[in-house]
């Protein structure tokens, strides 16, 4: 076998988004194109020579044929080992504790979360560091700088390896060592959550459970954590099967996509406890029967509650969400007397805090929720920690949430996604609306006075960096806001998020449903910014 050393031009449009670089299949397909950015990671991450690697992702379309790029890749710039998932398979959240626990220079993950899959889908990748956690900006801003100026990358002419055995080999000299994907994680979660208590609960007469992996990565994880460890029947695991194309659905754990779930916690033969995950493994969805945990609930209910489980039995140092996440875990925290953060969107900006001790709860309002356990979101770990405290408290996911608001209050909560709007049109709605703000401040909108309007920046309390530009702002003297902001994660066009947030203290009054409650704050925010006359839309893509 011999190194070989291709020259090639940079592509213009690698620069890294909140989650990695994303493209369509098709892109990433292009000559050179996935070599340029992976070079780049090599060129900016040199203690990848000699170190070692660990490799997976979500089993979309092109994982396996990007891997074997990779592995190519790793031996001919001198990477000492590589660590595979079998079959390509890893989820984010295994990843991110297989770099922590064998202490490896880093990880490759190959996914596009919740965007869809197949041929005409989405592809990802991104790069994990020694501590497990996403990339800084720094590092993310330098790899983009690389593949801008990159003139020629370096692979092996070796042949492809097998990646769906149990086994060490050699590429080019290289180990290899093909894993288990499930085993260093499955064990890992019974070491954190008390097991025999979620055993005995899901053993309970009339106790019936549902999980959806939507035919991505967790598929695997569910069957041997739920069903085969925890005694759930069989069957429990919907769409446990990982698909190249997720079945042709959207593996977004949310009310749309993950509609069939939803209708089996319906009516009073609903199950009493529901859960989906996305398309590798880091977002979460809970539901109860015939109700719905919003993201930011789920996070403060977790805060409120984390001595009840077995990790986190001495207490928690304080808790972080994005921006855009409700405020409901500063209520708890403020009560509990813990350190409390708001960060920008993307999970790079929780690790810092989490490596700094200062925080051991994160979340943000797109359905993800973690711990100081990994440096990224898990969707598993979250179903656990409310199967076990279901398992604790004894009572069912609506009375935990409604005991909660009477005890915190209520924070009213949706979120408006549009999706794959024209990039320009987006750019002059923002524009325009950032032109508005100075001039809210103290007026009366809906009959609510301003207390600020801005544009969101954050100054990292641990190394001083500071992010800017990271979503527009509207607070109003109750508490209420509406945010608007657009998502870093698609790959069509762009999509605009607008979340909306008002807060109800009185418990004679949280029973009311969030749709009637938030229209008038709707209203005031598609007026604010216009969106029907810029955009044409008469409704959003999806209403969480």
């Amino acid at each position: 076998m011999t190194q070989q050393k291709i020259t090639t031009i940079p592509f213009d449009d690698q620069r890294p988004g909140t989650s990695g670089l994303r493209k369509r299949v098709t892109r990433f397909q292009l000559s050179n194109y996935l070599e340029n950015f992976v070079q780049s990671i090599l060129n900016k991450v040199p203690e990848l020579n000699g170190g070692v690697l660990v490799i997976g992702g979500d089993g979309r379309y092109y994982n396996r044929e990007a891997i074997q790029i990779i592995l190519r890749m790793a031996t001919a710039n001198g990477v000492a080992r590589c660590i595979v998932g079998r079959g390509g398979i890893l989820s984010t959240p295994a990843v991110s504790h297989l770099i922590r626990k064998y202490k490896t220079t880093g990880g490759i993950i190959l996914s596009a979360s919740h965007n869809p899959g197949g041929p005409d889908g989405d592809f990802g990748i991104k790069f994990n560091g020694d501590n497990g956690g996403p990339a800084s900006e720094s590092l993310t801003e330098a790899i983009y700088a690389e593949s801008q100026s990159i003139t020629e990358y370096l692979i092996s002419d070796a042949g492809d390896i097998s990646l769906d055995e149990v086994y060490t080999t050699e590429l080019d000299g290289m180990p290899v060592e093909i894993i288990d994907s499930v085993d260093d994680y499955a064990e890992f979660m019974a070491q954190l959550f008390d097991f025999d208590a979620i055993r005995a609960l899901i053993a309970k007469p009339g106790f019936s459970m549902a999980i959806d992996s939507m035919h991505a990565v967790t598929g695997s994880y569910a069957k041997r954590i739920f069903e085969e460890m925890l005694g759930a029947p069989e069957g429990t695991v919907m769409n446990g099967i990982p698909l190249e194309d997720f079945g042709g659905g959207h593996p977004d754990p949310n009310l749309v996509y993950a509609a069939e779930l939803v209708e089996k916690t319906r009516d009073d033969n609903g199950v009493d406890f529901a859960a989906a995950s996305d398309g590798d493994g880091d977002r979460n969805m809970i539901l109860g029967k015939n109700f719905f945990v919003t993201p930011s609930d789920s996070l403060a209910v977790m805060v409120a509650n984390a001595t009840l489980i077995p990790a986190y039995k001495n207490g928690i140092s304080g808790v972080a969400r994005s921006m855009p996440t409700s405020q409901a875990a500063d209520a708890v925290a403020e009560k509990l007397g813990l350190n409390s953060f708001e960060t920008p969107t993307g999970w790079k900006f929780f690790g810092l805090l989490l490596d700094a001790d200062k925080i051991t709860l994160c979340g943000e309002e797109s359905f993800g929720t973690g711990s100081n356990h990994v440096r990224e979101k898990d969707g598993l770990w979250a179903v656990l920690f409310w199967l076990n405290l279901l398992a604790v408290r004894n009572e069912s996911v609506e009375e935990i949430v409604r005991s909660h608001w009477k005890t915190y209050g209520r924070n009213y909560y949706t979120r408006y996604d549009y999706e794959a709007i024209d990039k320009g049109i987006a750019e002059q709605l923002m524009a325009q609306l950032t032109d508005k703000l100075p001039g809210l401040v103290g007026t009366e909108l809906g009959g609510n006075r301003v207390s600020y309007a801005d544009n969101f920046s954050y100054t990292d309390p641990v190394d001083g960096s500071v992010s800017s530009n990271q979503g527009l702002r509207v607070g109003f003297e109750d508490g209420a806001r509406i945010i608007f902001r657009l998502s870093g994660t698609g790959t069509e066009g762009a999509t605009l998020r607008v979340y909306l947030e008002k807060i109800e203290r009185d418990a004679a009054n949280q029973q009311a449903e969030t749709a009637e409650v938030m229209q008038p704050l709707v209203d005031l925010a598609l007026e604010l910014a216009q969106i029907v006359e810029l955009t044409g839309r008469d409704a959003p893509t999806v209403i969480t």
